[in-house]
């Protein structure tokens, strides 16, 4: 695997690859990010892999200084994956001018839920995407359905640009217990470890009041908040929205009385509270 900082020396080492597939991450690896790079090997070939702490898609006061890097031990974990190319670039690398250039998500997808909770978010997301699709030049990307609403706005990112590269969504991988594994979760106690599970369990007993027939979806995200909140989390939001475009879906579409209405509409519940001092995200398709 070769371990590349520079945009110039990945051009050069990627030219005439055709049918690159391409996992971009932050760092500090789990399982969750290896299963990404095993869903790429069955989409292109070769698998790269990009590792860097965007700082546009932090808040001023989020936790960017201390987001956990931990290169060495990341390289490792590629190396077993048979990675071909890391690209590890720093801040100057990416960014050798200050970025005035940015890419702004529309506001019906990118400012709502996570959008609306940490502002300019999807901005900086998308703005890194773009640029590291630049340098790649990917046929392929992979990206988590645990982070749901991002996978939605790159996919519109690439659809609306008409990129040449296909946004292939990866399942949640999650811990025995229920909780999907993340970097952040790093930053829990050991007792805060032992309740982290509970918002999965939410998620889990908002699919059984759908599917069980209850439309009140005002009602089922309100109960759903207060359990969290009874359990000492700060609930930031629990929706019921559509997988198609993360809208509110209308009730009286879903009502088993309605003479038109399509049950089959795929729905999704997504969930952020902070437990402690971590923030959990989490989602559930319906």
């Amino acid at each position: 695997m070769k371990v590349i900082s520079s945009i110039q020396e990945l051009r050069d080492q990627l030219r005439g690859q055709n049918r690159i597939a391409y996992v971009p991450t932050m760092g500090s690896l789990h399982e969750g990010h290896l299963s990404l790079m095993r869903t790429a090997r069955l989409h292109g070939d070769p698998v790269v892999v990009s590792i860097f702490v965007n700082r546009l898609q932090f808040g001023p006061n989020e936790d960017f200084d201390n987001y956990p890097r931990t290169l060495a031990a990341d390289i490792e974990k590629l190396q077993k994956e048979n990675v071909y190319v890391l690209f590890a670039p720093g801040e100057k690398d990416l960014y050798p001018q200050p970025q005035e250039y940015r890419v702004r998500p529309p506001d019906d997808l990118g400012g709502i839920l996570e959008g609306a909770s940490r502002p300019g978010f999807f901005e900086g997301v998308c703005t890194v995407v773009m640029k590291l699709f630049c340098c790649v030049n990917p046929r392929v990307a992979v990206f988590g359905k645990k982070d749901y609403q991002q996978l939605m706005v790159i996919r519109r990112l690439a659809q609306q640009f008409a990129l040449a590269t296909d946004i292939v969504a990866a399942e949640t991988v999650r811990q025995d217990d229920g909780l999907a594994l993340s970097s952040r979760n790093a930053y829990l106690s050991a007792a805060e470890r032992a309740e982290a599970p509970r918002l999965y369990a939410v998620l889990k007993e908002v699919q059984h009041q759908l599917q069980n027939g209850e439309r009140d979806f005002a009602r089922i995200e309100q109960r759903a908040v207060a359990a969290l909140a009874a359990a000492g989390w700060q609930p930031d939001y629990i929706a019921i929205r559509r997988q198609a475009d993360l809208r509110a879906p209308d009730p009286a579409s879903h009502s088993t009385s309605h003479p038109t209405s399509d049950p089959a509409e795929p729905l999704v519940v997504v969930a952020a509270a902070k437990l402690g001092a971590t923030r959990l995200i989490d989602n559930l398709e319906i």
